[in-house]
């Protein structure tokens, strides 16, 4: 973890502009904008892209992945631009729980797995973009989405630590947990096999 440098003031301050940040519910927003309806309604009600993809509109689930994974590197460059490392990685926790736990939407918002890409990609782009491959080989050859995500969480810390940015090796294994513990369920489906492949309806 980074040297703590900025005084508690500002280390709250940045992690409330972060929180703020990370809840806004993106997903729910661009369905209503392309007309597709309430997101709690369709498919398993979460705010994420999976399930904005359930709507049958690419577009809309790719742009909710954009403004996911935005929102979480915004803090965390804002933070960094204004305040500094330790800021940065304050910010970009908390824009990461925010969007988990958006206090608008009774503390039940995503799975996370879009905001932890991006603020790992703000904080360490290596790592961010070895987590982001990590996702997509994991996906294509599981043919299942939580696989990619779960995967692509657990290797942050180890890809943190293997491109030497332990600095932020600690961050990564507490959000890698958070995701584990935001796919409870999706685990239990795959231990019982019964877990659903892209494309499968």
């Amino acid at each position: 973890m980074p040297v703590l440098e900025s005084s508690a003031a500002v280390l709250i301050l940045w992690a409330v502009i972060g929180y703020g940040l990370g809840s806004v519910p993106f997903g729910m927003l661009v369905t209503r904008v392309f007309g597709l309806g309430n997101l709690r309604e369709i498919g398993s009600g979460n705010i994420g892209t999976t399930n904005v993809l359930r709507t049958g509109s690419k577009a809309a689930a790719a742009l909710t992945l954009l403004l996911d994974g935005g929102k979480g590197a915004a803090a965390v460059l804002l933070a960094r631009s204004l305040a500094g490392e330790d800021a940065a990685q304050a910010a970009g926790l908390m824009a990461f729980l925010g969007h988990c736990f958006p206090v608008w939407l009774g503390f039940k918002g995503g799975k996370g797995v879009a905001t932890f890409l991006g603020l790992m990609l703000a904080l360490a782009w290596p790592v961010g973009i070895a987590c982001c491959l990590t996702w997509l080989a994991a996906a294509a050859v599981t043919r299942i989405s939580s696989m990619g995500a779960l995967v692509s969480a657990a290797s942050g810390a180890v890809w943190a630590i293997l491109l030497g940015y332990q600095v932020v090796a600690l961050l990564a294994l507490l959000l890698a947990a958070v995701v584990f513990i935001r796919h409870s369920a999706n685990i239990a489906r795959l231990r019982a096999g019964t877990e659903p492949r892209i494309g499968q309806k």
